[in-house]
Formats: C-alpha cells, structure tokens, sequence
C-alpha cells in the first residue's frame, strides 16, 4: 500500500508563509549618514539667539585659561541632548559620535567637570543669561499677549543615595523640585531643586521662585511699573494657599488665583449658597457643562485676613464613575475652591481660567521627559546644575516649535517631536563648499523639518 507524503507538512506548519519584510543583507560600508538630523535644528537654535555666547559669559570665572570647547556651547550640547531624550551626562556621545553635524562636542569628563564646578552663585548669573537669550527669542516673534505663572511641585524618586534626596510624604525618596512655567508659551522659567522632605507649601520657596521666574520676563510687568507694566496672573494649587507667598503676589501688583483648602468655614459658606446662585460653567470648548456648577462663596465667608478684594468661588460637579463619598457631599457634589483678587464679576471665566493651571502638570510630564526623572550627580549642587540643564531644553524645544514648526509639530509632545523631526536619519553632502543635509523624501514629515530649518534662517533675533 503507498502512503502519499505530505509536502506541506516538511514545513512545519502545513501552510506556506510569505515574507513580511524584504530580505535585507546588512553591511557597513556607508558614507555621509548622520543620526538625529532633526536635533540639529535645537543647536542652531540656541546658536542664533545668543544662548551659548550669554552662558559662556555668565561661566567665565570659571575659564582660568583658553579652552578648547566653551562652557556655555558644553550646556547647550548637554541641554541638546536631553532635549533630544538623553538622561544622562554620558548620553553626550550620540552628538559627539556624528562631528560632520554636531562638530567637535565635549567629553563626558569636561562636560562633569563643568556642571560640577556650578554653585549657586553661577546658577544666579546663567538664569540672568537665560533671560538675555529669552528676550531674544520673544523679539523673533515668542512674545505673549498676557503673562500667566503656574507653579507646582513634583516629586522625583532616585534609586540611590544622593545628597540631601530624602523620603516624601509619598513614602517614596528622592527630591522635591518646585517649577514655575509660563503658560502663553510653556516655557521654563525657573525651578528649585529641594530636598524630599520639603513642604510643598513653604512660603519661602515660592517667593523665591516668584522673583526668579518675575527675573525671566523679558518686558516691564507692572512690578516694574505699576501703571503701564503688562498685567500679570498668578497660578498655584492649594500648596500655593500661603499668607506669606499671597502677599508678595500683592506687593508686586499682580494677581492670583490659587487653590484653597476646604475647611469646615468653608463647608459652611458652600452650604450657605442659594440654589438658584450656581451658575453654569464652561468646558474646554466654550460650552456648557451639564453636571457642574460654579458659585461664589465670598459674603458667606471670613476673608479678613487676606489681602483686601481676595474673593473665594467655588466649583462643584457630580463625582466620577466609581468615586468614594465623603461626610461633606452636599446633595452628591464634590466641590473645589480656590481664592482670587481679581475684580472681573464673570466668575465663569474666572472659574475656567483657573482650571487652565492644570496645563503645569502637562509642562512637568514634559519635563520628566526630558531629562528630570534622572539627577545623575551625587551632590546637591550638581543636581541643580543638571535641572537648569533640563530648563534649558525644555525652552529649546518650546522656541523651535513655536518660532520654526508648524502643523502637528508645533504641538506635540516630546516623544513625538523627537520621533517625528529630531530623531530622523539623513545624510551629509559636500559640493564644492556648502554642505548639504539631506533628508529621506519618503519620510512623512521630512518637508515640516525642511520648512522648519528654512524658516529658522529667516528669524530675527535682535533685540
């Protein structure tokens, strides 16, 4: 008896597969191909406003003798970097590694020597360098309408000993770091490195960063000149609910809107509110929001001891899906209150444009991004030198994307700029004297970065 063979089963599987991908044989005889081609949009960047040459003359007690690589050009590469997604000082080597488009960057050991070598005084000259190179960029075209600090706290867990890293009310252990971002354009305009047992609501620390992040602006605020300085808005969540930080807000002129605790005054001022005082808020896009309400709770409550024309308003809505309830849930409303001195008798728009304070915490995600979930020193000093680093990226990545992309690019997340633009291939070619960067015709947004070196050839930087 024959026994017919089954072909397909010599296969294995008894179907045919075709390939998925096309076979490919690798070699490595390649000229001219350069990683990251989109990074070097962020260095030219900080070349044509001035960045580098203000923070080398902020670093120059430093500079003993002639040096091959400039102390500012060794933080713009670092801030390059992290901008570019790198989380440590040895990341460097993905710009070092490609000379023919970063040129000569410094070593691992200069680029230590230089952010260990930084104390607080040259932190205090390289954020007045910072400004010079800001008020450059706003001159190009960054400049806001309206000027709004949001200030937040954030907690950074590290995995090994570090000075002054301690454990958090969060029972993890790290720092503590306060930032202060500009909401017009998401800039990073200062920050304090602490310790994780820091408050997150000592007075002193945001007075502190009220004045360094009042020092970024390039323009006369009406701390400057009371009468036709530009008007200034305050944001903080109810960390920021301090006598001591509120009153330097009011001696400077500006205004605030902060988060306030819900004590049992408060408790009682809501339940004080007649039904038919809560007006209807606004969502994202301008319209009513169905389940919420906004009311103001100032006749109802004991403002005294805050600065003159302080108001209190509050905002409630319907618990989300699967939510706990408390004692105080006045017909099943969650309420949140903050504190304002703002004379607008619209509280609808007050309420809305204090919920827009939730955009720090996009900034801070962003950041984390971008270099803060690493602190790669052992001392203290250092670590705040890296988070000026992380700054520093962090408004690179704002200048290029509102002053040279546009579209999606404009917009986006780090991740997505770097996949997109930054982290491109291309390749370098020489004729006759000029080089050219050429980009992959087929990649889909090689024309936005096309566009974007174009346009950054085009920007005026002076002031």
């Amino acid at each position: 008896m024959k026994v017919k063979s089954n072909r397909r089963g010599s296969r294995g599987t008894g179907t045919k597969r075709g390939r998925r991908r096309p076979s490919l044989k690798v070699t490595a005889d390649g000229h001219g191909l350069v990683s990251r081609a989109g990074t070097r949009l962020l260095a030219d960047l900080a070349e044509r406003s001035g960045l580098g040459a203000d923070l080398s003359a902020a670093l120059a007690p430093l500079v003993k003798a002639p040096r091959r690589h400039a102390p500012g050009d060794v933080l713009v590469d670092l801030a390059v970097m992290a901008a570019g997604g790198g989380d440590y000082v040895s990341d460097l080597k993905t710009l070092r590694e490609q000379p023919g488009l970063f040129g000569e960057v410094a070593s691992q050991p200069t680029a230590w020597r230089l952010l260990d070598a930084v104390d607080e005084t040259l932190l205090a000259d390289l954020q007045a360098a910072r400004r010079a190179s800001r008020a450059r960029a706003w001159a190009a075209g960054l400049a806001p309408e309206k000027l709004t600090l949001d200030f937040d706290a954030t907690l950074v867990n590290l995995h090994s000993e570090k000075e002054r890293a301690e454990p958090t009310y969060k029972r993890g252990f790290g720092y503590h770091p306060l930032l202060v971002y500009l909401d017009q354009t998401g800039e990073a305009l200062a920050a304090k490195l602490r310790p994780g047992s820091a408050g997150a609501n000592t007075a002193a620390d945001h007075v502190e960063l009220l004045d360094a992040a009042v020092a970024q602006l390039p323009v006369s605020t009406k701390a400057d000149d009371p009468t036709d300085g530009m008007d200034v808005l305050v944001r903080a969540d109810t960390a920021g609910a301090t006598h001591g930080f509120v009153d330097a807000i009011v001696a400077k002129h500006f205004e605030f809107s902060i988060g306030f605790d819900i004590t049992e005054a408060v408790r009682l001022a809501i339940t004080d509110v007649p039904a038919d005082a809560w007006q209807v808020p606004m969502d994202q896009d301008l319209e009513d929001r169905d389940g919420a309400g906004v009311a103001e709770i100032t006749p109802y409550l004991d403002l005294s001891a805050w600065p003159k024309g302080t108001r209190a308003i509050s905002r409630r809505e319907e618990p989300h899906v699967g939510a706990t309830f408390n004692l105080f849930d006045p017909d099943g409303w969650r309420h949140q209150v903050f504190i304002t001195n703002s004379a607008d008798p619209d509280i609808v728009y007050l309420e809305a444009r204090h919920r827009c304070h939730a955009h720090v915490e996009d900034h801070i995600k962003d950041a984390k991004a971008t270099g803060l979930l690493r602190f790669p020193g052992q001392r203290f000093a250092f670590n705040s030198a890296w988070l000026l680093v992380v700054l520093i990226a962090q408004d690179l990545q704002v200048w290029a994307q509102r002053l040279c992309f546009e579209g999606d690019l404009a917009t986006c997340l780090p991740k997505r700029l770097r996949y997109c633009a930054l982290h491109v291939a291309g390749r370098l070619v020489r004729t006759g004297r000029r080089t050219f960067l050429r980009l992959d015709a087929a990649w889909p947004w090689a024309e936005q970065l096309a566009k974007a070196f174009e346009r950054l050839g085009g920007l005026c930087f002076a002031t």
